[in-house]
C-alpha cells in the first residue's frame, strides 16, 4: 500500500465534501462548508491550498474558477487510517479492539447482531 499523505480533521472534512462532488469548484466548496461549520472562506481555501500542497488534491483552473479533484481514494485513505488506528491503540489486534468496544462502549444487540452478520458473512 502507498503511503498517503497526513490529513488533519478540518483538512478530513473538505475531502469528504470533495470525494461526494468531485469535481468540484472552490465557490462550491466553501458554500456547502459554510453551512456546515463556522468556517469563513479564506480558512476553506487554505484547508484546500493545503490538501494540494500535501497531495491529497489536484485543481485545474477553468477560466477564473478552480476546480478540484482527489488523488487520494476515500476508500483507500479510510483504509488507511483504520489500520494506523488499529495498530497505534491496538498494536494491530482486532479482536482486543472489538473486545474494548464491547466492554466499554456497551453496543446496542442490533450492532452486535450486525457485527455477527459481517462475521458469518465474511466466514463463508
Amino acid at each position: 500500500m502507498k503511503s498517503l499523505p497526513q490529513i488533519t480533521e478540518a483538512e478530513y472534512e473538505v475531502m469528504k465534501v470533495v470525494w461526494a462532488r468531485a469535481p468540484i469548484s472552490t465557490n462550491d466548496v466553501t458554500e456547502h462548508l459554510t453551512k456546515i461549520t463556522d468556517w469563513k472562506p479564506k480558512t476553506i481555501q487554505t484547508l484546500l491550498k493545503r490538501l494540494v500542497n500535501k497531495g491529497a488534491l489536484t485543481y485545474e483552473k477553468q477560466g477564473r474558477v478552480f476546480v478540484y479533484t482527489p488523488l487520494v481514494g476515500e476508500h483507500e485513505y479510510i483504509s488507511q487510517e483504520s489500520s494506523t488506528f488499529l495498530n497505534r491503540f491496538f498494536h494491530g489486534d482486532i479482536t482486543a479492539m472489538v473486545s474494548s468496544y464491547l466492554e466499554n462502549e456497551h453496543l446496542t444487540e442490533s450492532e452486535i447482531d450486525s457485527l455477527r452478520s459481517l462475521l458469518f458473512e465474511e466466514k463463508e
